[in-house]
């Protein structure tokens, strides 16, 4: 049996099957993690029908996370996704009381609207969290990331050069798969800490 277990959501426009989903997965699992991924309601709509439609509301998708949770048994759980998924697993977190949380390209504003921050829960988050973040994320950059008041639970990891999606330019030094990579095991090192935390 796997020890520890990363349920994985994805952001609002592209599902569990996008390419940083698989990828991020199939790099995180290993023989003592295993990554499950799932897809929330609106977008199971979507498959089917083939139709664009927007997120459901927030208290919709929180009670779908919430009941992918209670179907997992397993001795760690750690919850989280990529952008709105993250930014979920973050709003339920203290239902769920996973071992931690993991958030690629938090969401931290709309873009081109810094006023608008999503971070007011943030700030009393009692589970240990981990984001990850490209320093060329346009829904929150590190001077704007570092001017808002975070519980001390949550520990930030800059990519260098990366984009929402982690992914790099063609100039940058670092490739996206490399980028990617490092994230991973950033991944695995946290869940790891928190795993012989707990022991």
């Amino acid at each position: 049996m796997n020890k520890a277990t990363f349920l994985f959501s994805h952001g609002a426009g592209a599902d569990s099957n996008s390419d940083f989903m698989q990828s991020m997965a199939r790099l995180i699992a290993t023989d003592d993690i295993q990554v499950i991924r799932f897809d929330f309601p609106y977008m199971l709509r979507r498959q089917q029908t083939g139709k664009k439609s927007p997120p459901d509301r927030i208290d919709k998708l929180k009670a779908a996370f919430l009941e992918q949770v209670s179907a997992i048994n397993t001795p760690y759980l750690f919850i989280g996704g990529k952008s709105m998924g993250g930014r979920v697993a973050t709003m339920i977190a203290e239902k769920a009381k996973p071992h931690g949380i993991i958030c690629f390209g938090y969401p931290f504003h709309p873009p081109g609207k810094p006023e608008k921050t999503r971070t007011e829960h943030l700030k009393d988050l009692s589970i240990p969290c981990l984001i990850l973040q490209g320093t060329r994320d346009t829904f929150g950059k590190p001077q704007e990331v570092a001017s808002y008041q975070l519980s001390d639970q949550i520990e930030i990891h800059w990519l260098q050069d990366g984009n929402h999606s982690l992914e790099t330019l063609k100039r940058s030094p670092i490739t996206t798969e490399q980028t990617w990579q490092l994230a991973a095991e950033q991944v695995g090192n946290f869940m790891l800490t928190q795993i012989r935390k707990d022991k």
